[in-house]
């Protein structure tokens, strides 16, 4: 499979440097926070949903956040995020492996580790209570989902089309994102959630991945069926914690 075929070329730089970079030196074992569980405790106690994400920067977005991302994750919590998720992608998005250590020690909420894994090695870097699978940069989806959870990580299988959707489904993923970024442009689509949220089986965990900015958006995944909201940008910009409690709609 030829992963970067038509994608934009940030995301080409991106899968290039991940083909690049090895695994762990040893086979991790993890006892995983529950996601779903996380995102439906949040939901019973009158919170939206969300999963903060702790992103120095990314290709899509101006500026860099330099702070301590303990404090960042700790911001997030504070503001009422039900789950984390750190990024370990280095080269384009700030991120590293020895962050989210320090941040999942630090939490008692579940977090997701979101890089670009390509190999079952790599996902033996750093212990997480989940693991972001993106179905479209994956050539064996179903033994990487088995791999991960004989780990002991929840994967999260990330789509953006219907394909993807079935495929994700048929390698046996319990919890999807829908990405609303078009990896092939890089824009964003909130529709794209809209449509395909419909094809998941009731029992599948929803989450609802970029171009969540305001309440209004957040209001709109939920109408469609997300059971959770991945949220980075609109976040990290300004007082997180500030910006976290008015998404999320009330604090702990």
């Amino acid at each position: 499979m030829n992963a970067s075929e038509g994608v934009a070329p940030a995301i080409e730089s991106i899968l290039a440097a991940a083909d690049e970079r090895g695994g762990g030196d040893r086979r991790l074992s993890v006892a995983a926070r529950s996601l779903p569980a996380a995102l439906a405790a949040a939901e019973e106690d009158g919170r939206v949903p969300v999963i903060g994400e702790v992103k120095p920067t990314s290709p899509t977005t101006d500026g860099r956040r330099d702070d301590d991302p303990v404090a960042l994750a700790e911001a997030l919590v504070d503001g009422g995020a039900a789950a984390l998720s750190v990024l370990t992608e280095p080269d384009h998005f700030g991120g590293s492996p020895d962050a989210l250590q320090q941040v999942r020690e630090t939490v008692s909420v579940p977090v997701l580790r979101k890089d670009f894994i390509r190999r079952e090695e790599q996902l033996d870097i750093v212990e997480a209570d989940a693991v972001l699978l993106i179905a479209r940069f994956v050539d064996d989806l179903a033994g990487l989902v088995i791999a991960a959870r004989e780990r002991g990580f929840q994967p999260l299988v990330e789509v953006h089309s219907r394909a993807e959707l079935d495929d994700a489904l048929a390698a046996g993923a319990g919890i999807v994102g829908i990405n609303n970024r078009d990896l092939a442009r890089l824009d964003v689509d909130l529709s794209t959630f809209e449509e395909l949220a419909p094809h998941a089986p009731e029992d599948v965990t929803l989450v609802a991945e970029s171009g969540i900015a305001s309440r209004d958006d957040a209001a709109r995944m939920r109408r469609a069926g997300a059971d959770g909201l991945l949220v980075g940008s609109a976040l990290m910009d300004g007082d997180v914690a500030a910006n976290t409690e008015r998404l999320v709609g009330a604090k702990r």
